[in-house]
């Protein structure tokens, strides 16, 4: 596992040495990625069910300005703090913008008045058979606005719930029995 582009571009990223972590795939955040394009630039990254961190780790080598990492998990809260160093050095940086939490994803809250242009949410997959609309309304609520965008990960077969006022903006899959990435938009 690896950081696809940007100034950290082929950074070895560190798994948790124990724990139910699925990383996102290189190929999926890849093609996640491409869709984003420029958009990353500048943007204010929030990563749930951070897991390894590299969604978030990812946005700041393309040039997001801070991170916060969400993850409840001590090993991959190790993985992230050894991982986020790794890419500021790549970075030609002492230190990134990066925050770590540590808290359950789905009972945390932003603090009031933050928001976030990119939201990533790669869930254990079992949760979005009984939690996923609800996650999602709570993601809208916390972004930017019309520029904003939400990234699901979710198993290829599911369908995630859009929430009012939002849109499909692109689907990325590989095939039915693998990882597939919804990126979402506001309407307008």
């Amino acid at each position: 596992m690896r950081i696809t582009g940007g100034q950290a571009r082929g950074i070895q990223l560190r798994l948790p040495v124990r724990g139910e972590i699925r990383p996102a795939t290189d190929y999926l955040r890849e093609a996640v990625f491409s869709s984003l394009g420029a958009f990353v630039d500048q943007a204010s990254v929030l990563d749930l069910f951070a897991g390894t961190g590299a969604y978030g780790l990812e946005a700041m080598s393309r040039g997001a300005s801070k991170v916060q990492l969400i993850e409840k998990n001590p090993a991959a809260i190790a993985a992230i703090r050894t991982n986020i160093v790794a890419v500021a050095k790549a970075c030609g940086q002492h230190t990134l913008p990066a925050e770590v939490t540590t808290s359950d994803a789905l009972r945390w809250a932003p603090l009031r008045g933050a928001r976030y242009d990119l939201i990533f949410c790669d869930p254990p997959w079992e949760l979005w058979k009984n939690e996923a609309i609800l996650l999602v309304e709570r993601l809208a609520t916390w972004t930017t606005g019309v520029d904003a965008r939400i990234i699901l990960e979710a198993p290829g077969e599911f369908t995630v719930p859009i929430p009012d006022g939002w849109q499909l903006h692109r689907h990325l899959a590989k095939g039915k029995n693998q990882p597939a990435a919804s990126i979402l938009r506001p309407i307008g």
